[in-house]
Order: structure tokens, then sequence, then C-alpha cells
């Protein structure tokens, strides 16, 4: 199985000692070690087969030229000429897997690079940072395992032995994709359902239908990487439509919450031309940590929904704004989508009442006449597709119906 090669992301630089550890490792482990250096600025190590040189005119720059760089910006540079070479040899079969070490700089340049590689292809990062919250960030969309170096990158026994257990695990990893099968073209249409408990009755209810129709079903829990995975997915082709259940992280995009996806939301599917089930679910709210809540919305309505989480209950305001950028966004659309409003209620927290900061009450969180701006201002900017409104809640048995039929009908289409 010597022909079987792991990638080893690296800065030789400073992290050259642990890089051919790791390379022996995995020589060890019965693969071979392919090393790219992603190193800053010009040094005297050798070993590497694709060099941070190389990477650097990838990313258009030369190595010297990104000595005097800063370091962000030469970072920027590398993680595109990375990115672009990585790709190449990934598809040209230099290696099957990798694996990445380093501290936040390069954990942050290798995360990066490791999420342009296709879904599934194992990857692992050894990490001084990821213990941290920064994990999200470097993770992303992304199927990258993370593992805590435990301490600083210095040889001892305690990290020898994380660097060995990693790339015994990327071994392991490559050998058993290196036997697998090509993907044979009878396999299900995968569809794309974001999820949320507040549209836990609907999602569940189409993912039923959907199962017993053929297809295959890959939820994305809308709580920002799920969202990004699911515009990350549907760009790759990997999706053959979408029954967005739940965009609320569009919410959190617009007041800066928690659980934004960010300014991709809403807009690969549409690009790929997918079919697309679009639902307000759970827009009635943008998501905060306790006790974090910024100062400006002090005044507003919440429900505490866990011991982490606190929602805060969307306004007149948001909805119009929300109403622009969801028909901003599916106005780009290359494919067919419906719009499908439930006008009883956007999620599961219509049975629930509305407190201030304090846990005092307010009122009901159902509040038709601040959501139904959502469904007029869309109707207003909406230049393509179709909205649907129903005399129904998210959550209702016929709403999901009505769903998974109009998905139906644009996929025989």
């Amino acid at each position: 199985m010597a022909d079987v090669a792991v990638a080893v992301l690296a800065t030789l630089d400073s992290k050259g000692a642990e890089a051919q550890f790791v390379c022996d490792a995995l020589t060890h482990a019965g693969v071979k070690p392919f090393l790219i250096d992603l190193s800053l600025r010009p040094h005297g190590t050798a070993g590497a087969d694709v060099t941070g040189g190389e990477l650097a005119e990838a990313g258009g720059a030369t190595w010297d030229e990104l000595a005097e760089m800063d370091r962000a910006r030469a970072a920027e540079i590398m993680v595109a000429g990375g990115s672009r070479i990585l790709l190449e040899r990934c598809h040209s079969g230099a290696f099957v897997s990798v694996i990445g070490l380093g501290g936040a700089n390069g954990t942050s340049m290798a995360c990066s690079m490791m999420r342009a590689l296709p879904p599934l292809l194992p990857k692992a990062m050894v990490s001084a940072v990821a213990a941290t919250a920064a994990v999200q960030w470097y993770v992303a969309e992304s199927d990258i395992v993370m593992f805590p170096s435990i301490g600083d990158f210095t040889l001892n026994r305690i990290t020898r032995g994380v660097l060995e257990n990693a790339a015994n695990a990327v071994a392991a990893m490559a050998l058993a994709w290196s036997v697998k099968g090509p993907r044979t073209a009878d396999e299900p249409p995968l569809i794309g359902v974001s999820s949320f408990g507040g549209t836990a009755g609907c999602v569940e209810r189409v993912t039923e239908r959907l199962l017993e129709l053929g297809y295959e079903v890959i939820h994305f829990h809308a709580s920002g990487p799920g969202g990004k995975a699911l515009e990350s997915l549907a760009q790759q082709g990997e999706l053959a439509g979408v029954i967005d259940v739940t965009t609320h992280e569009l919410t959190d995009f617009l007041v800066d919450g928690v659980y934004s996806a960010g300014e991709s939301r809403m807009t690969s599917a549409s690009a790929a031309g997918l079919p697309q089930i679009i639902v307000p679910g759970a827009i009635d709210h943008s998501n905060f940590w306790v006790g974090m809540v910024p100062e400006k919305f002090a005044d507003r309505e919440f429900f505490q929904y866990n011991a982490q989480n606190i929602l805060m209950r969307t306004n007149a305001e948001e909805c119009e704004g929300l109403g622009r950028l969801v028909a901003e966004r599916l106005n780009q659309s290359r494919g067919e989508f419906a719009v499908l409003i439930p006008k009883r209620g956007y999620s599961e927290h219509t049975k629930r009442q509305t407190h201030d900061l304090e846990g005092r009450d307010i009122g009901p969180w159902d509040q038709p006449e601040v959501d139904a701006i959502f469904a007029r201002v869309l109707g207003q900017h909406l230049k393509k597709g179709s909205i649907e409104e129903l005399d129904l809640h998210i959550n209702d048995p016929e709403f999901a119906d009505a769903c998974v039929d109009s998905f139906l009908r644009m996929m025989q289409a």
C-alpha cells in the first residue's frame, strides 16, 4: 500500500521536526507522505514535495515578495496558491487524504486549503488551538477532524503521542479511501433539508415523504455551519434539490446573531439551478448566547431556549429587511423555485410568551401581523418563481405535504 499517499501540510521553517515526525509515522502506518510547505518566507529546511515557493507562485507572488509582506497578506496569497495546487494534486491522484499541523496561523491556512477539497475526502488537523471557540471558523462547513495537540508544537512524549495518533487515524482513513469503489449512477438523488428545533415537525414529515419516494435526505442544522454546508454541497454538485424549511440564519445575518451563515446563504443552490422550496422557517427569531445580548437590543422581546441560547423575536423592521433580502437572492436563481408561507406561524415558538431580559412576561410570541410583513415585502420585490400563502402552521403535516408536492412537480418537470 506504499502507493497510497497522504498530504502533510506544515510550515517547515517553524514545524520542520514535527512535520518529519508525522511523515515517519505515516510511513510506519503503511502510507506515503506527500509534504507541502506552508512557510511564509524562504528558509533552508529541505524535504518538501511542494515548496512554499511553488505555493507563492500559484498565488501570484514570489517567496521573496511574501517575506516583505505582513503575515495576513502573505497567508492570504499562500492559501490561494495552496488551495489551487492542493486541488490539482488531489484530482491527479497525488494523495487520497490530508493532515495538517500548526498553531493559530498554521491552522487557519491549512484548514482554509482543506475546505477547498471535495467532501468526504479524509482531512485532519492537529492544532494547538483546536480546543478554542475559534475551531468553528477553522472547520466551518467542512468535514475536517480536529486533534487538539494538548501542548504547543515541541516534540515530547505527549505531543508525539498526539501526532502519532492523528497520523495513524489518517493513514487508516487513506487506506480505506483507496479501496473505496466509485460512486454508482443508480444512487438515489440527495435532497438537502434545512432543520432546527422549532421546525422539527415540518422537517420530519418532509423527510418521511422523501424517503418513501426513494430519495436520500441530508439535514443541515441551521446554526451557521449547517447553512454554509448546504450552500457548499449545492455548489459542488452533491445535491439534486433543496427543501429549505429553516431559513432563519438570514435573520441572524441581518442582526449579527450567533447563527449567521454569512453572505453565501441562499445563493449557491440558486446559482446551480437546483429546484428549491423556500420556507420562512424560524425567521421569527434570531439567536444570541445567554448573557451576551448586545446592549442595543436590551428593550426587545426574548425567549430563553436553553441554558446557552436566548432567542430574540423578529420585529417589523427586520421582517421587511428579510423580505428584501430573500427576494434579492432568489431573483438571481437559475432554477425553478417556490416560496411557501405558513400564515399561522413560522416556528413552534408561536406557543410561547415573550419576555424581557429579566424574565418578565411581555406578550405572545405569535405575532401574525409582524410575520405578514415578510410575505408582503417579498411579493413586492420577487421577480420570478412563485409565492403561495397557506392558512397553516409550519409544523402542520399538511404544510409539509404541500412543500413536498410542490417540490415533486419541479423534479418531474
